[in-house]
């Protein structure tokens, strides 16, 4: 079974166009995330639900279907059901008991809640208790009305890193970069959400993901200095005039943990 706790650097494709989706597998991302939601055009859901697949990668294949109280919902659950999937992304995530519906019909396939609105964010917190949260940030700036600026969404990338560290899940998956010209971008947001202790990054292009995988990687640096704060024994120590002690060797073997 695919721990999807380990996925970093999930790339979108819309699931009505299966000839990307070889080329999405093999662009270096850990996840193929086929989307039958917001990629996909309205006339075009039925086409997209047929052309799903999982049998066309080794690696974790995610499919994000449409919202629960939307049309294509149900058809969409019992498409998935039917396949080989790592995960189900479910969009809107509001209402634990709905996650939990969702769950018993795919026969207990791990799901991943998209937190998008006010209300999912007020839900944060229950919603953790049953799956891995990821950060819708655009539709949550659209449901808000405000901008999609990173002082703006610190609180809620901070809650969702609370919620999900209160019931010992794996931290959750930042949103989207919308900015595709410089792939710098999107290395550089992946960085802010790593520092706030977020785990991941939704990707909608190739190439994003090897800055997003990067960001989440320890640098030769970090690993160089949690080496030696791990080397300076117990008690109290100083490496680079900076005092050590239990709590700092407990970042440090997590970095170390991440490298390996």
């Amino acid at each position: 079974m695919v721990n999807i706790d380990l996925i970093r650097a999930p790339l979108f494709v819309p699931a009505n166009r299966p000839e990307r989706f070889a080329k999405a597998a093999a662009s270096g991302a850990d996840a193929v995330i086929l989307d039958l939601e917001d990629a996909v055009a309205d006339n075009a859901k039925e086409t997209a639900r047929a052309t799903l697949a999982s049998d066309f990668t080794d690696v974790p294949v995610i499919v994000r279907i449409n919202g629960h109280g939307t049309v294509w919902h149900e058809r969409d659950v019992a498409a998935a059901a039917k396949l080989h999937l790592a995960a189900v992304m479910v969009p809107k995530a509001e209402d634990p008991a709905v996650l939990s519906s969702i769950w018993q019909a795919l026969g207990g396939l791990p799901l991943i809640a998209l937190i998008e609105t006010a209300r999912g964010v007020a839900a944060a917190r229950s919603i953790a208790a049953a799956v891995r949260l990821a950060f819708g940030s655009v539709d949550y700036c659209a449901d808000l009305d405000c901008a999609h600026l990173r002082e703006v969404l610190l609180p809620v990338r901070s809650e969702l890193v609370l919620a999900s560290r209160l019931v010992g899940i794996a931290a959750p998956i930042d949103g989207v970069t919308l900015q595709l010209d410089d792939a710098g971008i999107a290395h550089d947001d992946a960085c802010h959400a790593r520092d706030l202790g977020l785990t991941g990054k939704l990707c909608i292009h190739p190439k994003q993901i090897a800055g997003v995988v990067r960001a989440f990687l320890p640098s030769p640096a970090e690993v160089d200095w949690a080496q030696r704060v791990l080397a300076s024994g117990d008690g109290v120590a100083l490496i680079d005039r900076i005092m050590v002690d239990e709590p700092v060797r407990i970042r440090a073997r997590a970095l170390l943990a991440q490298f390996e």
